[in-house]
């Protein structure tokens, strides 16, 4: 089954910050891990990606730096901030919340016998 881009476009930010959590990576290796993650659910494209980090490194919620690589290319790693701590744990409480909720109204919520 696709996945329904509207979903995921509003989702993406906190995707991106969560991949960011465990550590420092630059662009193809977090479109590569995002797929992983998401059992080859996600399949973000680079035009898609780095918007969406510069925008989040506008908002202080990323850092970038540039390191060479093993095979001598340079590339771009990113960073989350304190402040992106922060919101990634806003959103994952707010993405929680949301995903409640619509399960509740899938199940046919506590007015109709949920628990």
């Amino acid at each position: 089954m696709e996945m329904d881009k509207g979903l995921v476009s509003g989702s993406m930010a906190l995707l991106v910050l969560k991949l960011l959590e465990s550590g420092d990576q630059y662009g193809y290796e977090m479109i590569e891990e995002l797929r992983r993650r998401s059992d080859d659910t996600f399949h973000l494209k680079a035009g898609t990606l780095y918007p969406l980090l510069h925008g989040l490194e506008e908002k202080g919620l990323v850092t970038a730096r540039e390191q060479t690589g093993p095979s001598g290319k340079i590339r771009r790693y990113y960073h989350l901030t304190a402040a992106g701590g922060r919101a990634l744990r806003e959103k994952e409480a707010a993405w929680n919340a949301y995903a409640g909720a619509v399960g509740r109204v899938l199940r046919g919520g506590a007015c109709c016998g949920e628990t």
